[in-house]
């Protein structure tokens, strides 16, 4: 569709992120029961389905005791502006003003658009009474996604929560990334190898060169030489997963090669999102993977394995 529609207030394009929910899980399909999703930093699955199955991070607002508390459910895109949040403990109605850090933050905060073409990770500041807050400047008008990835001080186990975001102005929607082996950012190319599979650990390595010369130099970022997020499209299940080793055990080069192990909660297309960081500044190379089923369906095209291709828009990173 080329039509531009104009959103004029902020309830309409709610109406539309909102609307977009309830479709939560049917875009792409069930999750398999076979397969749990992928969780780092000593997430595990929490809330499980009839079968015990464990649903993917981030289709929740509210999971294990906890809820996020986004206070800024609507910005204007193109216009700077500042997303307030809190994550609420469910027993006594406060916000948490105590985390256990990981990976040098208490908390991650991403902000993805729903086509998967808009990609922000961001660095949010608590205040004293648990409020988080963090500038944003969105490009285009649509449904967003928000995710904030964190341990509660003196819990056993992470979470991910998920709530929607809406960006009022013109909105032209946006096509699918087209499938390639490499993405371009910033004048570096970074090719994407591996496999992806329902329900069972895959290996991927993302090598990273520039000047068609590898990047054996990469600069340790929230303690790691390289971060990938996953997204599934349609629903927007959420994968955070971190390197194969990290800086200064012995056994983990800065590069060119970041690997790492993931797991598909089911068949269907998804976005990653690399971070890493060289020469002082940090870069994200985004790439769109297929993965099938058992029977060889992706639910997004015919096409198997690992592909990828397109820099998300606007870059990936603010602080």
């Amino acid at each position: 569709m080329h039509t531009g529609l104009k959103v004029g207030i902020f309830a309409t394009a709610l109406a539309a992120a909102f609307g977009s929910a309830y479709g939560v899980g049917k875009a792409v399909g069930p999750v398999m029961p076979e397969a749990p999703a992928a969780r780092h930093a000593g997430h595990t699955a929490q809330n499980g389905t009839a079968s015990g199955a464990a649903a993917p991070d981030g289709l929740q607002i509210t999971e294990g005791g906890y809820t996020l508390d986004l206070k800024t459910p609507a910005v204007a895109a193109g216009t700077p502006a500042e997303l307030r949040f809190a994550v609420v403990d469910d027993r006594t109605g406060r916000p948490v003003t105590a985390y256990r850090p990981a990976h040098g933050k208490e908390l991650h905060f991403i902000v993805a658009s729903r086509d998967l073409t808009v990609f922000r990770h961001l660095h949010p500041r608590r205040a004293a009474d648990g409020t988080w807050s963090t500038p944003v400047d969105l490009p285009a008008a649509g449904g967003y996604r928000v995710f904030a990835d964190f341990t509660p001080d003196g819990a056993r186990e992470g979470l991910t929560l998920g709530a929607d975001l809406a960006a009022a102005g013109t909105y032209w929607p946006a096509e699918a990334p087209r499938p390639a082996a490499t993405a371009e950012v910033d004048g570096y190319r970074v090719t994407l190898d591996g496999t992806l599979r329902p329900g069972e650990p895959g290996a991927l390595t993302l090598r990273v060169a520039k000047d068609g010369k590898p990047v054996t130099d990469l600069q340790p970022y929230l303690g790691a030489y390289g971060h990938l997020v996953a997204l599934r499209s349609g629903d927007l299940a959420y994968l955070h997963v971190h390197p194969d080793g990290e800086p200064g055990d012995g056994r983990t080069s800065a590069g060119p090669g970041i690997s790492f192990t993931a797991t598909a909660p089911s068949a269907g297309t998804y976005r990653l999102f690399l971070d890493f960081r060289h020469q002082g500044t940090v870069r994200t190379a985004a790439f769109t993977v297929r993965v099938a089923g058992a029977d060889g369906a992706t639910g997004g095209g015919d096409r198997k394995g690992v592909e990828g291709g397109h820099q998300e828009t606007g870059g990936g990173h603010r602080h």
